[in-house]
This record gives C-alpha cells, sequence and structure tokens, in this order.
C-alpha cells in the first residue's frame, strides 16, 4: 500500500502553516527537499508533517531560533544514528 502524499498546500493547512513557512523550512535545512510529482508538484510525506510539528513547537513553547532548531534536529538524527550531540539546549532537557 502506497503512503498519503501531500502536496505542500495541503502539508501547510495540516500543520496549520503558511505555504511559505513550507519552503523557509526546505530553504532554512528544517525540511528536507519534496520529490515532484509528474505534473511538477512537491509531494512531502506523513513525515513532514510531523516535522512542521516539532518545528512549530520548538519555535512556540521553548522558543527557540531557527538556528537552535537546525541544531536540535541536526542532534536528533545524530541520536538516531547511534552518536550523542555535543549538546542539548536547556529547554529542551527541561522537559524531557
Amino acid at each position: 500500500m502506497k503512503s498519503r502524499l501531500f502536496k505542500i498546500g495541503q502539508l501547510a493547512k495540516l500543520a496549520g502553516v503558511l505555504p511559505s513557512t513550507i519552503n523557509f523550512y526546505t530553504i532554512e535545512g528544517l525540511l528536507e527537499t519534496a520529490d515532484r510529482s509528474r505534473g511538477g508538484y512537491r509531494l512531502y510525506p506523513p513525515s513532514a508533517l510531523e516535522r512542521v510539528k516539532l518545528i512549530r513547537q520548538l519555535q512556540e513553547v521553548h522558543r527557540l531560533t531557527i538556528t537552535e532548531i537546525r541544531l536540535h534536529l541536526r542532534g536528533r538524527a545524530a541520536v538516531r544514528r547511534g552518536r550523542l550531540p555535543g549538546r542539548a539546549h536547556p529547554s529542551i532537557l527541561r522537559s524531557l
């Protein structure tokens, strides 16, 4: 069974942001570049929705900057690969 893919407008609506926010996150390296359909539409996997929600939470709840979010996301990726990040942001540690 094929996983549901979202066009940028659908992803933005589900995440409660504007399509320009999705573009910004992609440019800033917070969100992976989406594959394109034959018609040229960017198609995002369900994991992109969870990623956008996480970014928003880090911005709104933990008050992190884009740079801090980028570092946090790199740290999460390092942990998944079995490496420990150099350090975590204090507000994130308090929430664990």
